[in-house]
């Protein structure tokens, strides 16, 4: 029984939502190469007008999102790292349970992954996250983020829109 299960296990690996993964790869690509970037070829703290409404600017984040427990002491480096490896785990295992053509839940599941697998490399490597995305409307600014966050935050969205849009059950159903 065992050797048919290994013997199947690709087939049961593209069948499933596990095949977007590839999704992931590419987003915490992108992720990681910006962050690369600005931390190579951006003076700390310094605003550069990219768009109107919006700025570059290379910012350190020790804390989680918007600066959440940013003076905590340091442990939130690691708890942060253990929360993210916790929950690519538990969204890789559902990818996994889903079929792959549920396209919405599993690019919600594949963005949010690479967020938080792009966050936690920042966190184990510099002890920070690099953000760099300066949102403002007048002279009120967003809380500095990057693409990493922005995956998350999409994922999100799609996975409420995703839970919205799902049938409702019948009353016989019930």
């Amino acid at each position: 029984m065992l050797k048919e299960a290994w013997a199947n296990r690709p087939a049961q690996w593209t069948r499933s939502g596990c095949s977007w993964l590839w999704l992931a790869v590419v987003a915490l690509l992108v992720d990681q190469a910006t962050k690369l970037y600005v931390a190579a070829s951006f003076e700390y703290g310094v605003r550069l007008p990219f768009l109107p409404s919006l700025n570059l600017t290379y910012v350190h984040n020790p804390g989680a999102a918007f600066s959440f427990l940013a003076d905590a002491g340091g442990w939130q480096r690691w708890g942060f790292a253990v929360f993210a490896l916790i929950v690519t785990v538990a969204l890789t295992l559902m990818m996994r349970a889903e079929n792959k053509q549920k396209k919405m839940i599993n690019i919600s599941y594949a963005l949010i992954i690479s967020g938080a697998i792009g966050n936690m490399i920042d966190r184990l490597a510099y002890g920070y996250v690099i953000d760099f995305i300066d949102f403002y409307v007048g002279n009120w600014h967003w809380p500095a983020f990057n693409i990493a966050d922005t995956a998350i935050c999409i994922g999100a969205a799609l996975m409420i829109l995703d839970s919205m849009l799902q049938p409702k059950p019948s009353k016989e159903a019930k």
